[in-house]
């Protein structure tokens, strides 16, 4: 499995997988594999910690999809909370007081998108509405099916992390996305907001 640009880092967190037995809690998995890593000699220490970050980042992930490990006192809302590096009630309260600074335009794309913001779990999957004043450089490339596609700069970028001290959402920044333009979204309906969501489908290697 491919985690990071870094062949180093990629080839000692895949020893570090293999070495460990699949069947191990998820706490234990996470902390013997740590340590393999600090322990790794191929390692400097940059790339011990980015490897770390890299197996915490999938550690919280898995916690909260399957609503398991230990947990913890978020030291700002008080909740137990399973994330490491935040804490998923306060990123939902985050996105939750922000539901009246956007509108789709649509009642059943902001209810649906405001339902998954609600319960997300790791801050680079949460789903939002772009405005399009927040995007620039759109330029067309194709039609296929029954729609076109463009590609555009998104000014602000996806989430990416959660800022403690800030207690706020981090942003990626300026990057380059894909758009399709759908027919007929002023007409949608549940069925087709399910289909759109089909098409934006992400697996967690790709992302973390």
């Amino acid at each position: 499995m491919s985690y990071s640009k870094n062949k180093l880092i990629n080839d000692a967190l895949n020893r570090s997988y293999a070495l460990l037995d699949q069947n191990l809690n998820s706490d234990t998995f996470y902390e013997l594999r740590k340590q393999i890593l600090l322990d790794d000699e191929s390692l400097t220490e940059n790339e011990k910690s980015e490897a770390i970050i890299i197996i915490t980042k999938i550690y919280d992930y898995d916690k909260l999809l399957f609503n398991e490990g230990t947990k913890r006192i978020c030291e700002n809302c008080n909740q137990e909370c399973l994330a490491i590096t935040y804490c998923e009630y306060c990123v939902r309260n985050y996105l939750k007081v922000k539901f009246s600074n956007w509108t789709s335009g649509n009642v059943i794309i902001d209810n649906l998108i405001q339902e998954c913001q609600m319960k997300t779990i790791v801050p680079h999957l949460i789903p939002e509405w772009i405005p399009y004043n927040n995007l620039q450089n759109i330029e067309y490339l194709t039609k296929g099916g029954f729609s076109e596609i463009y590609m555009a700069i998104w000014i602000d970028g996806y989430f990416i992390g959660w800022n403690t001290e800030r207690q706020q959402l981090k942003r990626y920044g300026a990057h380059g996305v894909v758009l399709k333009r759908l027919e007929n979204v002023e007409n949608a309906n549940q069925n087709w907001i399910e289909e759109v969501c089909n098409l934006n489908i992400k697996t967690v290697d790709k992302l973390i």
